[in-house]
Formats: structure tokens, C-alpha cells, sequence
């Protein structure tokens, strides 16, 4: 999904102009993209003059980083709230199985998109 730079956005309001589906407002002089709307078409990527709009694999490694770090906050909560140590690495083993889930879903959902491209 797209994403917009705020250090290189630099306002012109091309993108804004561009989207097929009025899903794209500027905010302080600032692109900003509505998701939820979005249909990923890939024209205010390619129309920007900046390079401002980015594509979301260059998040991976913040959200990454993210996703650890909001681990970690939950293991501490349940040795803190449930009183006990070992509380820590039962909450990371139902972490992991919640990734694993999402790995599935993500693993499925390309199977069944790919046959689409058949």
C-alpha cells in the first residue's frame, strides 16, 4: 500500500489531481492518503515529482521493529499482571502463534489470488 514521505512531500497537489477515486487530501500541505479508499492503482506513485509516495515493503523493517517491540511490552504486562516469571514466555509462545496465523492467512490469500492471474 502506498505511503507518503512528509520530508518530500512537497504539496503540489499532482497526486490529489490524479487519483481516480478522490481517496488522496492534502493536510497541511501535505499529501495524505486515505487507505480505506484506496484501490492501489499505483498513479500517485508514478505521477509524484518528488518521489514522495512510497511503496510499503520499504516499511518492513519498522514494522518489524514494531512488532517486537510491542512483544516485549506484552510479556512484561503478564509477568507483571499475572505475578509470575514464566508468564513472559507463554505470552511470547501465543505472540509467535498469532504471527504464525497471520502467516497462514497471508500464505492462502496469495494462493487464491494467484489462480485470479490464471
Amino acid at each position: 500500500m502506498p505511503w507518503v514521505d512528509e520530508e518530500l512531500c512537497n504539496g503540489c497537489g499532482l497526486c490529489v489531481e490524479e487519483c481516480p477515486v478522490d481517496t488522496i487530501v492534502m493536510n497541511d500541505d501535505v499529501a495524505d492518503i486515505e487507505m480505506a479508499d484506496c484501490i492501489r492503482c499505483g498513479i500517485c506513485h508514478d505521477i509524484c515529482p518528488t518521489e514522495a509516495i512510497k511503496h510499503d515493503r520499504l516499511k518492513v523493517p519498522e514494522e518489524v521493529r514494531a512488532n517486537v517491540v510491542k512483544t516485549e511490552a506484552l510479556m512484561e504486562a503478564c509477568e507483571e499482571y499475572l505475578g509470575d516469571p514464566r508468564e513472559r514466555q507463554k505470552c511470547l509462545v501465543r505472540t509467535v502463534r498469532h504471527f504464525e496465523n497471520m502467516k497462514m492467512i497471508a500464505e492462502k490469500t496469495l494462493a487464491e489470488l494467484e489462480k485470479l492471474m490464471k
